[in-house]
C-alpha cells in the first residue's frame, strides 16, 4: 500500500507532467533526492574501487535528464524511479565509455577499458559495457526481461515497485527476473 510520501510524490509527478511549473518540481526534489540518493551510492558500491564520478555527480546528471523527460507522463513515483535507474546507467555507460575514448587518445590516465567499467555485484566482476551489451541483446528476445533487470539490479526495486512500475503481477516478475538472471549469467560467463 502506497504511503502517503508515495501518493504525494505521485501526485506531485502527475502535477508536473501537465503543468512543468517550476513550483511543482520544488516541491517534489526533497521529496526524491534522498531515494535518488541512496539509489546512485548502491550503483556507485558496485564500481570499481577508485572510481571517480562520485554520487552527487550522478544523481545531477541523472536529474538533469530526468527533468528533461517532455514526453514522459510520470505515472507513479516507481515509474519515476525506474526511469532514475535507467538513466543513471546510462550515465554510468557514458561515462566508461568516456574514460576508454581518453585511454585510447591519448593516455591521459593509467586506467585499462577492464578497470575503468568493471562492477562488483555480490562475489563477481561484471564489466558494465558487457553487461549492457548483453542487457540490449536480451532486450531483442524479451523486453519485459530486460526492463525487470534494469529496475531490479541498476534500479534496486523491489519485485513490487517493478511490478509496480510495469503493471504487472508480481509473480511474473520474480519469473521473469529469474529467467533474465539465468540467460544473463550463460551470456556473460560464455
Amino acid at each position: 500500500m502506497p504511503t502517503n510520501s508515495s501518493k504525494e510524490i505521485t501526485g506531485l509527478l502527475c502535477a508536473w507532467s501537465d503543468e512543468r511549473r517550476e513550483a511543482t518540481l520544488d516541491e517534489l526534489v526533497p521529496l526524491v533526492y534522498d531515494e535518488l540518493h541512496r539509489q546512485a551510492h548502491r550503483y556507485l558500491r558496485r564500481e570499481r574501487a577508485g572510481h571517480t564520478l562520485q554520487t552527487t555527480a550522478l544523481i545531477n546528471e541523472a536529474f538533469l535528464k530526468l527533468i528533461e523527460q517532455k514526453n514522459v507522463s510520470w505515472e507513479s513515483r516507481a515509474h519515476f524511479f525506474g526511469i532514475a535507474a535507467q538513466l543513471m546507467r546510462r550515465v554510468l555507460l557514458d561515462y566508461a565509455r568516456k574514460k576508454h575514448r581518453e585511454k585510447r587518445g591519448g593516455g591521459r590516465d593509467d586506467i585499462t577499458l577492464e578497470e575503468s567499467v568493471m562492477i562488483r555485484a555480490g562475489k563477481f566482476n561484471l564489466d558494465l559495457l558487457a553487461l549492457d551489451e548483453a542487457l540490449t541483446r536480451l532486450a531483442e528476445l524479451d523486453e519485459q526481461q530486460a526492463r525487470i533487470v534494469e529496475l531490479k539490479f541498476f534500479g534496486d526495486l523491489t519485485i513490487e515497485e517493478t511490478a509496480q512500475a510495469l503493471g504487472v503481477s508480481t509473480a511474473t516478475v520474480k519469473r521473469d527476473w529469474n529467467a533474465a538472471r539465468a540467460w544473463l549469467h550463460h551470456e556473460l560467463t560464455r
